[in-house]
């Protein structure tokens, strides 16, 4: 039987446990929030440093059934896709991008909310780009992205149905990213339901995932579509259609965010509808290069 002085002393012990822990977690708290990212603004499926880690464990490392998150290979196809980091590697990525074809061979498609920082109402100017990141290995290094470009109506009043923006970026040892990596090509007016593989860098993780399924129409000018683990850092995530594994390229029909900046709901997603205007933006970054 326990004797009286044993229930005396372990209600004390039990306090002083607690509030140790209490200390403990106001400390971890505080030095969390001095490492979070300044230049830009958590917003929709964009990451911010410090958010507790999720969704660990996507399903398998090969594809899976449709709508369900995998960790994907390491392929050409793959490689074209990136975590974006803010000024260098040192800190958290927060969203993704993708090599896409153009005639200076140095583009890249993401977000306009994970490249224009609202609340200064101007580009975020020291973007880097780590195209198939993982677990902090850099295959082909940092990519330093030298011009942002979003439509003028984005800038003004944050239109979701312009969330879409062009990076180009620096030269790497004479060459341009797409000697290195390829590129996909742009899709306009690719209609509402198409088949889709979607890779992303959540800021949970150091590694990408991917998903494919099948878009659907969530109205006139945006795409909706079911994929499992898509939570913060995967906005600007490519929607690829048409792989083709001969000329290796496919075709870019949509980048996550839009509606709500991609979603509040970590497996369901959605994109501006890529439409006259995102033309018009694709060719004006062309001749802004």
């Amino acid at each position: 039987m326990r004797s009286l002085a044993s229930k005396s002393v372990l209600p004390l012990t039990f306090i002083v446990i607690v509030a140790a822990a209490v200390v403990g977690y106001a400390l971890e708290e505080a030095d969390t929030s001095s490492d979070r990212v300044s230049g830009h603004s958590s917003f929709g499926k964009s990451g911010e440093a410090g958010q507790d880690p999720q969704d660990q464990d996507p399903a398998a490392t090969a594809p899976a059934d449709d709508g369900s998150a995998y960790t994907p290979r390491r392929t050409e196809q793959n490689a074209r896709v990136g975590a974006v980091f803010e000024k260098d590697d040192s800190g958290d990525h927060f969203c993704t991008a993708s090599v896409v074809q153009s005639p200076g061979r140095n583009m890249l498609i993401t977000a306009a909310h994970c490249a224009f920082d609202a609340d200064a109402g101007t580009t975020v100017d020291d973007l880097v780009f780590a195209p198939d990141y993982r677990d902090k290995d850099e295959p082909t290094g940092l990519w330093k992205v030298k011009k942002v470009i979003v439509d003028d109506r984005w800038a003004k009043s944050q239109d979701e149905d312009l969330d879409v923006a062009f990076l180009v970026v620096d030269k790497k040892k004479g060459k341009e990213i797409q000697d290195v990596l390829g590129g996909n090509t742009l899709g306009i007016d690719r209609g509402f339901h198409n088949e889709v593989k979607i890779t992303g860098y959540p800021t949970s993780r150091d590694t990408p995932i991917s998903c494919q399924n099948r878009t659907t129409k969530y109205s006139d000018t945006q795409l909706r579509i079911q994929c499992t683990d898509f939570e913060g850092g995967t906005s600007g995530s490519p929607w690829l259609a048409d792989y083709d594994p001969k000329s290796h390229t496919g075709t870019v029909i949509g980048v996550l965010g839009g509606h709500e900046g991609g979603g509040d709901e970590d497996d369901v997603s959605y994109a501006a509808y890529f439409d006259d205007d995102i033309a018009k933006l694709y060719r004006r970054a062309q001749d802004e290069d």
